[in-house]
């Protein structure tokens, strides 16, 4: 879909029209079920973060900012922050109950690289700059995006000072956004 569509569709859904939002979840469904599956690692919790991310665009589509990024960015970063939220309160539920260790489910980053086929050349672009970054930025990024693991967590967990890793996240986002931004978006942020 272009932006013209997708902006069309947005304004659709805030006059709770229906049918506009069967359309956006027919186009992105499939894509935001497998960034889901990816981060939450099941079925059941992948179906409901799926859910969770197109009620959230019902009742909130007016905070998609198309001068910000792409559409299918702003989306999938939704989807990866609602399946962290659901990881961490199963984390929490799951302390209560039985404690559990943050290391016993295995995220691999370039697995969530998923974008349509019309992003091929960034999808190859964001993987090349992954695995270029340092191993310890890279570590750092992914602990805190596909874990859900806050910043002390990461900490503790890489037995590193906070700042330090603070600083290895910032830095490697500094990185990925170099290659994820176009020129004119670059210049506006």
């Amino acid at each position: 879909m272009n932006p013209q569509e997708i902006d069309a569709l947005l304004n659709q859904i805030q006059e709770n029209d229906d049918s506009a939002l069967s359309s956006l979840y027919d186009q992105y469904s499939r894509l935001v079920y497998s960034v889901a599956y990816k981060v939450v690692g099941n079925q059941q919790d992948a179906e409901e973060v799926m859910q969770d991310v197109f009620l959230r665009l019902w009742n909130k589509s007016e905070l998609y900012d198309a001068e910000k990024g792409k559409f299918v960015s702003w989306l999938l970063t939704l989807t990866r922050r609602i399946a962290i939220d659901l990881i961490r309160h199963k984390q929490r539920v799951s302390r209560v109950q039985d404690p559990v260790s943050l290391d016993e489910k295995e995220y691999l980053w370039e697995t969530t690289l998923v974008y349509d086929d019309t992003d091929s050349e960034l999808k190859r672009n964001l993987a090349d700059a992954l695995h270029d970054l340092p191993s310890e930025y890279r570590e750092a990024i992914q602990l805190a995006y596909f874990k859900g693991m806050t910043h002390s967590q990461i900490a503790e967990h890489l037995k590193r000072p906070l700042g330090t890793v603070k600083s290895h996240i910032r830095q490697g986002m500094e990185k990925l956004r170099a290659v994820w931004l176009t020129p004119e978006q670059r210049k506006q942020s």
